[in-house]
């Protein structure tokens, strides 16, 4: 691999005339073919502008929603390159493939200071999968490879993980530099009172993060489907909520260790399951057997608001409930809008994770 990190690390020499891979993040808001936000798109721009102005032949690429392997036409990446022509004031080429002959002759075609947009990855499940002749595939497409998705580097997926391994150089986009700058500065040296909140449905995805947040933070809040697990570890009812029984002995250690600075809900809006959600209640501590719980309840929400307020570094991982659903939603509604009206004061706040990005 190059030692050369950044994508202005470079020199003019050797990008002129080569083709540069750009994984970026264009997973946008799209309604009625329509971009209704854009600023995953906007972020790109200055790594863009960089590869062009210095005659590179850019090929782009993004996942655009959760198709698994379908090809689904409202999740096509056509209405973004099209976005993508007007914020760079330049041509931008779209080839309606991600790999095959159509998308090896787009690619030959390609003039200096040129950009193609490849159709959806996530079109092919092979993406999801880090399929080896699919990584083999995309990679024989360029010379440079060039990561700006900061949001999905985390996934070991064929274009943010396998095909990178067939590149010597293999760079950072301006993007990735920021936040990975934002984030080093965030863990190493936070303004204090330093608050994490942590949702979403597993421990297991997000452990190896979880034990160095604790460490940090000087209060930690669970919300979401990993509450349960953290109450149920403490010998409270959650019913039939979803609870990961292998983690129940580390969720205690951290109990032990670190129950001072955790803190948990205090009611919950339950429902016999998900599809059976006609009767809603609002139920405190404890969930009676016959229930799942969905979302954290209204005196949660309070309570954790009143943790918000008093924070200088807010980082925020995970919803609340499950907010796809209007029922479910109102935890997370709650806490992004604290947030939000905490970093209008004058903290520091982070949110992370694709979920969470989604559901604000």
């Amino acid at each position: 691999m190059s030692d050369k990190l950044l994508v202005s690390d470079l020199k003019d020499s050797e990008i002129k005339g080569k083709v540069v891979f750009v994984r970026v993040d264009f997973n946008v808001p799209i309604r009625d073919g329509k971009i209704s936000e854009n600023y995953r798109i906007r972020r790109t721009v200055p790594t863009i502008d960089y590869l062009v102005d210095r005659g590179a032949k850019v090929v782009v690429a993004s996942h655009m929603g959760r198709p698994r392997g379908n090809v689904i036409s409202s999740l096509s990446l056509k209405p973004v390159a099209e976005r993508l022509a007007e914020l760079l004031g330049r041509e931008v080429k779209f080839v309606g493939k991600t790999v095959g002959k159509e998308v090896d002759k787009s690619v030959k075609a390609l003039k200096n200071g040129e950009i193609l947009v490849l159709e959806n990855l996530r079109f092919h499940i092979e993406e999801r999968d880090n399929d080896p002749k699919f990584c083999k595939h995309l990679a024989s497409l360029a010379n440079i490879y060039v990561n700006d998705a900061f949001g999905t580097s985390h996934r070991a997926h064929a274009s943010t993980f396998g095909m990178a391994e067939h590149f010597k150089k293999r760079l950072a986009g301006f993007v990735v530099d920021r936040e990975l700058k934002f984030l080093h500065q965030l863990i190493d040296s936070p303004k204090r009172p330093y608050l994490v909140i942590v949702g979403g449905s597993k421990i297991k995805d997000k452990i190896h993060a979880l034990k160095n947040l604790i460490e940090k933070a000087d209060e930690v809040i669970i919300g979401g489907g990993v509450a349960y697990t953290f109450l149920k570890a403490k010998g409270v009812n959650v019913g039939n909520s979803v609870t990961e029984e292998e983690m129940i002995p580390w969720v205690k250690e951290a109990l032990d260790k670190h129950g001072d600075k955790i803190v948990l809900p205090v009611d919950h809006i339950v429902a016999e399951s998900f599809e059976n959600r006609k009767n809603l209640i609002v139920v405190d501590n404890e969930i009676p057997d016959e229930l799942h719980g969905f979302d954290i309840g209204p005196k949660t929400a309070s309570k954790f608001i009143s943790h918000i307020r008093r924070k200088h570094t807010i980082f925020w991982s995970g919803p609340m409930g499950v907010f796809e659903v209007d029922d479910f939603s109102s935890g997370t509604t709650h806490i992004a809008r604290a947030i939000a009206l905490a970093t209008w004061r004058g903290s520091t706040t982070v949110v992370g994770g694709g979920d969470t990005t989604s559901a604000l």
